[in-house]
């Protein structure tokens, strides 16, 4: 396999040889993921009315926490987002 761009290496090819790195960059990985948790159940503590204020709902929550590795953030933005918009052009 020939790799033109150093871009277009693998991410076996960009990982770290040192140890002590890959470890210290794991914990950073599972203290933001944890950190991103905590976020998530924090807002399940909102009632109905201000969750609907965000423009998401608790089914929104649930998925977000379900699915952690398909960029939960990034999903509640696009709830968000449709919320509005059926907001501003009902």
């Amino acid at each position: 396999m020939v790799h033109l761009l150093s871009s277009e290496r693998p991410s076996m090819a960009a990982a770290s040889s040192n140890p002590l790195r890959a470890l210290v960059n794991w914990f950073a990985k599972v203290r933001a993921a944890r950190a991103r948790r905590v976020a998530f159940e924090s807002l399940l503590d909102y009632d109905t009315a201000r969750l609907e204020d965000l423009g998401i709902n608790r089914q929104d929550l649930f998925e977000a926490l379900d699915s952690p590795s398909q960029r939960p953030g990034y999903k509640l933005q696009q709830k968000r987002a449709e919320s509005s918009r059926h907001w501003l052009n009902p």
